[in-house]
């Protein structure tokens, strides 16, 4: 299958481990049920080593086609006896042939197709074996026998090791194949009967979220902190050094005043100069993207559904009550077995509107609601970072609010990920603007994502250099993106920063032809909340990123180097400059008009570069972006950007905003409102523009 899992086996890998740690340890609490403190503790570390094998299960799992021993095909599903009583045989065989088609239990079948509750049916299953029901209503977090650092691993797998009573015993809440494997483990070795409890995930999930404290919302909040300080954007803790940096800060300030005071002119047209050199590498290498032909990508049979991964997808949902219903539709209608779904939704603690909106559709047996615990900072990344807590898929995507992701965007991605090796760890779709008859605004975003996401990128993942991700319909390698320490909570785009820092541990993002439609913003101030978020992320990832540039080229190479300088640091830069270029062209022209003479104004130096930037700036936006509206059969919007200099203008208000945001408060998270648009242009058709649907990443 070329580099994806079936999860059915990573199930049985998890319960083949489980189950030798289980014997191993019930030998031995049989031994020391009722004993001293000193027999117990030795227990204790015994259960401990649970972790070990849980951890064994974030590699690789086996793939579908592999013949270790130990590794059993799933067999009959003898998970429905205990349901052949209450209903009818034909339903009973239809949830056997579909577990077979998908690669999930089958009673995991009849739960999603809501004809019994997971509850109901775990208690059918305690009566028929003998197992016990956990309703962790008497537990706490000291019951539990793993440390703190192992109860991520708990909320991941859905096994928890506890001490009760004097006695060990392991909660699972069953997914996939386990309760099939809990079935076959206790009737080969009848002793563990009392040491597996059944709990519902809802259950089981609440307990962790509850009963953790603080420890699972550190984890999302401190993990890339804790893990790899520098790429981190989080705030430097005081130190002993903080008078040697203010002096070193003092040195920087006070060298430009001095040169301002000496060579007042010359530093001015050195720093125009730097300026206009900066900005013309910025839009050629957004013209090489955009000249480089996306490859085109080989057709690979459709996978049968038994092959197909667990995928989680990801919604981090802020005030979006009126946008919950709409997106779950458009999740639903994806093209993937939602037995295979692992959905989470990530709301934030005084969001009661948008939890009442989540409650009025009703169960979702595959959608977990995680609340985001007040730690740390309040922001998307540290949102999305809670549910990789519980995340269980092989891969992951991030849909926002509005999103409207074509039916066939996972298999896709996932064709995506059999083609390439396992360098590549993200693809990243199209975005595209569905509201783009709302007003100007809209229609300039409708040019801008389809020259940046539908030519620019298209062509520029050929280089092999790093991606600035959109911060949508990004798919990923689970365990890539757990290796590099998720999200950063402390970044307000945590997509470009992300797209960089898989670039430094030598991994890529490649670009795919499947389309998200989104809805921009229609009116200017939640245009300019949006863009400066946008503008102070890029700040930070630069920042961040450039902390020690030796250790960036190292780490990303001469490539993730200069990518990051001229395509994040440039798009910033220009945005910044522009005003100062397009003022000193406008000053020496007033000046040249008093001299009453062309010639004067062309005989400043460096006139004739300035002039040569703002025009290359203007006419690659205006070029790109009608190349990108042409793709998308939207020629009749060009028209738009001849107010590129207007949009211009507005860019650098929205940088000069954000600059100033990011020294006052560079964590604040400005929320785009979602669910304005007042057109749309889903009926006209999903299908993809011509020329893109045959090409690659």
């Amino acid at each position: 299958m070329s580099g994806l899992i079936d999860h059915s086996q990573a199930d049985s890998s998890a319960f083949v481990a489980w189950g030798s740690g289980l014997m191993a340890v019930a030998g031995r609490a049989s031994e020391v049920d009722g004993a001293g403190p000193q027999r117990f503790a030795s227990l204790t570390a015994s259960a401990r080593n649970l972790t070990s094998y849980i951890a064994g299960l974030l590699g690789p799992p086996p793939s579908q086609n592999d013949n270790r021993p130990g590794i059993r095909e799933p067999g009959p599903a003898v998970e429905l006896d205990c349901l052949r009583h209450l209903f009818a045989p034909s339903l009973i065989a239809a949830a056997e042939r579909r577990s077979n088609e998908i690669g999930v239990g089958a009673e995991r079948v009849l739960i999603q197709w809501g004809v019994i509750s997971e509850d109901a049916y775990l208690d059918q299953l305690a009566i028929h074996t003998g197992l016990q029901i956990e309703t962790l209503d008497d537990l706490s977090l000291a019951d539990c026998l793993l440390p703190d650092d192992g109860l991520h691993l708990c909320a991941r797998h859905g096994i928890l090791p506890i001490r009760q009573r004097g006695e060990l015993a392991y909660v699972s809440a069953p997914h996939g194949y386990t309760a099939r494997r809990i079935i076959r483990l206790i009737t080969e070795y009848p002793s563990l009967l009392p040491r597996v409890r059944l709990a519902s995930t809802a259950r089981f999930n609440a307990f962790l979220e509850n009963q953790s404290g603080n420890i699972l919302a550190r984890t999302a909040a401190e993990n890339l902190l804790t893990r790899f300080p520098p790429l981190s954007a989080a705030p430097v803790p005081a130190s002993s050094s903080r008078l040697f940096r203010f002096g070193r800060h003092l040195l920087r300030l006070a060298a430009p005043v001095a040169l301002l005071t000496l060579a007042p002119m010359l530093v001015i047209d050195t720093f125009g100069l730097i300026l206009a050199i900066w900005f013309l590498l910025f839009t050629s290498l957004r013209l090489a993207g955009c000249l480089s032909p996306p490859k085109r990508r080989r057709q690979r049979p459709r996978l049968p559904d038994s092959q197909l991964p667990i995928y989680t997808v990801i919604a981090a949902l802020y005030r979006e009550a009126s946008s919950v219903a709409p997106l779950m539709q458009y999740i639903g209608a994806l093209d993937y077995p939602p037995e295979k779904l692992d959905i989470k939704l990530v709301i934030e603690t005084d969001d009661l509107g948008t939890r009442a909106a989540i409650a009025r559709l009703g169960p979702m047996p595959h959608v977990q609601v995680i609340i985001a615990p007040d730690v740390g900072p309040r922001t998307k990344p540290k949102a999305l970072n809670c549910a990789l807590n519980f995340a269980r898929g092989t891969f992951i995507t991030v849909f926002d609010a509005e999103d409207r992701p074509e039916p066939g965007q996972l298999r896709e991605a996932l064709d995506v990920f059999r083609t390439h090796g396992p360098e590549v760890a993200c693809a990243q779709a199209s975005l595209c603007i569905d509201n783009t008859a709302d007003g100007w605004i809209p229609r300039m975003f409708t040019a801008e994502y389809a020259g940046q996401f539908d030519v620019f990128l298209q062509g520029f993942s050929n280089f092999e250099m790093p991606l600035p991700l959109g911060g949508s319909s990004n798919h990923f390698r689970t365990s890539v993106l757990r290796e590099v320490g998720g999200w950063d909570p402390y970044n307000v785009t945590e997509d470009a920063d992300l797209g960089f820092r898989l670039a430094r541990f030598r991994y890529r993002c490649v670009m795919f032809p499947s389309t998200t439609y989104e809805e921009a913003p229609s009116r200017f101030t939640a245009w300019l909340r949006q863009r400066s978020r946008w503008m102070k992320g890029w700040m930070q990832t630069w920042s961040v990123h450039m902390r020690s540039p030796r250790k960036l080229w190292r780490d990303a190479g001469a490539g993730g180097f200069f990518t990051l300088n001229i395509l994040v640091g440039g798009n910033v830069l220009t945005a910044l400059a522009h005003p100062f270029l397009l003022g000193e062209l406008l000053v020496r022209g007033v000046m040249s008009a008093f001299d009453d003479s062309v010639v004067s104004f062309f005989a400043k130096p460096f006139i004739e570069l300035y002039l040569a930037t703002i025009a290359a700036g203007y006419l690659t936006t205006i070029v790109i972006g009608v190349i990108g509206l042409a793709k998308r059969n939207l020629l009749r919007e060009a028209w738009v950007l001849a107010l590129t200099p207007v949009y211009w203008i507005f860019l650098s208000l929205a940088a000069w905003r954000a600059l100033y945001q990011l020294l006052t408060e560079p964590y604040h998270w400005e929320k785009t409102e979602h669910g304005l648009a007042q057109t749309s242009r889903m009926s006209v058709g999903r299908s993809q523009p011509d020329g893109m649907r045959d090409q690659s990443d």
